[in-house]
């Protein structure tokens, strides 16, 4: 499958501080990929660098299978959408005036603003000047302003930290969708629930290093232990191992009809951000 995205051996470092360092991985064509760390693991500077906001000290960068140059690729960055911390919409114009100078900008039919507003849940506020909106209602502005044009790379930097649970469920349904149209999405959060449902890939990087990557579940099966936890209907919790005696354990159980349920020891993503970077989750 090909490759958006190629890094290698990326290093970034700021006067006496290296924010990267041997950062090496790859984002397939039409996956969703997490990054994910706690705050000043080099997130944000890595976005930065793939989307020429910074240039990076040392390693090999290829987006679209071209390398990044010093001078920003006016094409390339047609084909790419942004979110992150740094808003840019104008305080002064509504909602759907910000959306119709992007949809100029893109050269999209403004038929476009209507669809992105479903997306984000903000249809019916189209007419609210910026400057009245809550900061989660700007949030979701500047996600319908990065996937106004339909890019073909999607990078989401924290898309939902300032959104309530039913507008961050809205949201998600509009990043599947978007995906399954061809969107290739790399997302940072700090929520690992978000992480595990939208993610085919995650990387966990800290210190400016990469801890690990793969799917969410080949995660929880590494860092899983060897036991199995058994609920029986007396409300006790009993661990066995994943051995002949505990299979034997569990059959007697669900024979005398004690059983309630079975589950494996597999750890969230949640779990292994606190084993991985010794941060407990915010």
């Amino acid at each position: 499958m090909e490759n958006i995205i190629e890094v290698k051996q990326l290093m970034k470092s700021f006067s006496n501080k290296t924010a990267l360092r041997n950062v090496s991985f790859n984002v397939k064509k039409g996956e969703t990929f997490g990054f994910l760390g706690p705050s000043g693991s080099g997130k944000t500077t890595t976005i930065k660098i793939l989307t020429s906001q910074l240039l990076h000290t040392a390693g090999n960068v290829n987006v679209f299978s071209k390398p990044l140059s010093k001078k920003k690729n006016a094409s390339m960055m047609k084909r790419i959408g942004i979110l992150t911390d740094n808003s840019g919409l104008y305080d002064r114009l509504s909602i759907y005036d910000n959306l119709l100078l992007f949809c100029k900008l893109y050269g999209v039919s403004k038929k476009r603003i209507g669809q992105v507003l479903e997306q984000v849940n903000l249809e019916n506020d189209q007419n609210t000047v910026v400057k009245e909106l809550s900061k989660g209602m700007k949030q979701r502005v500047t996600l319908a302003r990065a996937i106004i044009h339909k890019p073909d790379l999607l990078f989401l930097d924290e898309p939902t930290s300032a959104l309530d649970p039913v507008n961050t469920k809205h949201i998600h349904e509009g990043l599947r969708q978007l995906n399954k149209e061809g969107t290739t999405i790399f997302l940072t959060t700090h929520d690992m629930t978000e992480a595990e449902e939208l993610c085919d890939r995650v990387a966990f990087l800290h210190n400016g290093e990469i801890q690990a990557l793969d799917t969410p579940q080949n995660l929880r099966l590494h860092y899983a232990d060897s036991g199995i936890t058994v609920l029986l209907k007396d409300k006790r919790t009993i661990s066995v191992e994943k051995d002949e005696t505990g299979a034997e354990q569990i059959y007697q159980f669900m024979k005398n009809g004690e059983l309630l349920s079975i589950h494996s020891n597999e750890p969230t993503l949640g779990d292994i951000f606190v084993k991985l970077t010794g941060r407990v989750l915010s």
